[in-house]
């Protein structure tokens, strides 16, 4: 698990770094009718982390031991494939600086350190909460996904640069 972890951790990095130079003016500029923003899709990664977090937390204590077959999460980095995120991770449309972004961010990746760090691989395998895509996936394939995921979202943070 610490390699996912870590292997998160250089993911995490490579996107705060892809933003660094931008003003919150440009983070949170529109740069396309009816797609997100930077700054949302930044949003849209925290609620996803949080969200995450919190559902291992929950299956851990209340769910049912249950054997899944492993998903093809790194399949989650291909945008060939557009996807309608979940109506509850879909982001905040106001002005958002990069700094509250920035601790949003670290209070999500603190709660998934947790909860990970507090519970053995053994319990991550049996337990299992459902993708929207993969369905039923083990828990502790929920953490190498959150990486990839974020690595989906550099990419079209880096086609929205490109257009500002």
């Amino acid at each position: 698990m610490e390699q996912y972890l870590e292997q998160n951790k250089s993911i995490r990095d490579e996107l705060l770094n892809s933003v660094s130079n931008l003003s919150d003016e440009q983070l949170n500029k529109e740069v396309e009718e009816g797609r997100w923003t930077i700054m949302q899709v930044l949003h849209h990664l925290h609620i996803i982390e949080a969200g995450v977090a919190k559902a291992i937390q929950y299956t851990l204590k209340k769910g049912e031991k249950q054997s899944v077959k492993a998903k093809p999460i790194e399949l989650t980095v291909d945008r060939s494939t557009k996807i309608k995120a979940p109506s509850f991770a879909d982001p905040d449309p106001r002005f958002i600086t990069l700094e509250e972004m920035k601790d949003k961010l670290k209070e999500s990746r603190h709660a998934l350190h947790q909860v990970v760090s507090s519970s053995n691989k053994d319990q991550l395998k049996e337990k299992a909460y459902p993708q929207p895509i993969f369905g039923l996936m083990s828990l502790d394939q929920w953490v190498p996904f959150i990486g990839y995921h974020e690595k989906r979202h550099i990419e079209q943070i880096e086609e929205l640069k490109e257009k500002l």
